[in-house]
């Protein structure tokens, strides 16, 4: 049975007047991380998105570097990769700005950019930390049912996956997922050869982060 989510008129006029089709920005960082990873990933999410969904979705996503003029064209910005993470000063100042302003940030441990990336988001905001999102909140439930959090797409260091969120003036700036690795799951089957229920899961946990990030 197809699944829908049939959003207010009033939140589609919101959406569309900031960007019509809707898309992700995906960073492009110093360092020498492999922010070019998970080439499929969007592929798939927003065709997930078109099917199940009213949202109005680009093909893939774009690449930018956080300086690029049309960086703040784009609501919804997306990190990944397994090695370093490096933003200059400038960059600190214009991704604190960015989601300041209203902008969201998906970042998505492929397995070793955790200690970089907490590093440099430091930078970003000095005064605040993640916080592990309980099972309850609304990013496993706006649409797909995680009641218990986030699917666990690969094994990594063990153990359960953690969402962590970001937190300026009361609202969620950035959802970390952490040790599970929901890009790749989102990815075709041939490339990790996960399993279709993985795939699946992962797929939908993408797809309420994005609708999550659009209703909040």
């Amino acid at each position: 049975m197809l699944l829908r989510i049939i959003l207010p008129l009033s939140v589609f006029i919101s959406i569309l007047s900031a960007q019509t089709p809707f898309t992700v920005v995906r960073i492009k960082y110093d360092g020498g991380g492999d922010w070019y990873g998970n080439r499929i990933t969007f592929v798939n999410l927003f065709g997930q998105l078109r099917q199940n969904t009213d949202v109005d979705v680009t093909e893939k996503e774009i690449a930018l570097n956080i300086l690029d003029k049309d960086f703040f064209k784009y609501p919804f910005a997306y990190i990944a990769g397994h090695g370093n993470i490096k933003f200059s000063d400038e960059e600190v100042s214009r991704m604190r700005e960015y989601l300041v302003k209203g902008g969201f940030l998906w970042a998505d441990d492929d397995f070793g950019m955790d200690p970089s990336f907490r590093r440099e988001m430091k930078k970003v905001f000095p005064d605040l930390d993640w916080a592990e999102l309980p099972f309850s909140h609304g990013i496993y439930h706006i649409l797909y049912q995680f009641p218990n959090g986030l699917p666990k797409v690969h094994k990594h260091a063990g153990g359960p996956p953690r969402g962590y969120g970001l937190f300026y003036e009361g609202r969620m700036v950035a959802f970390y997922t952490f040790n599970t690795d929901i890009s790749d799951g989102c990815e075709d089957a041939e490339i990790h050869g996960d399993p279709e229920e993985i795939r699946r899961a992962a797929l939908q946990m993408g797809t309420n982060i994005i609708l999550w990030a659009l209703l909040n």
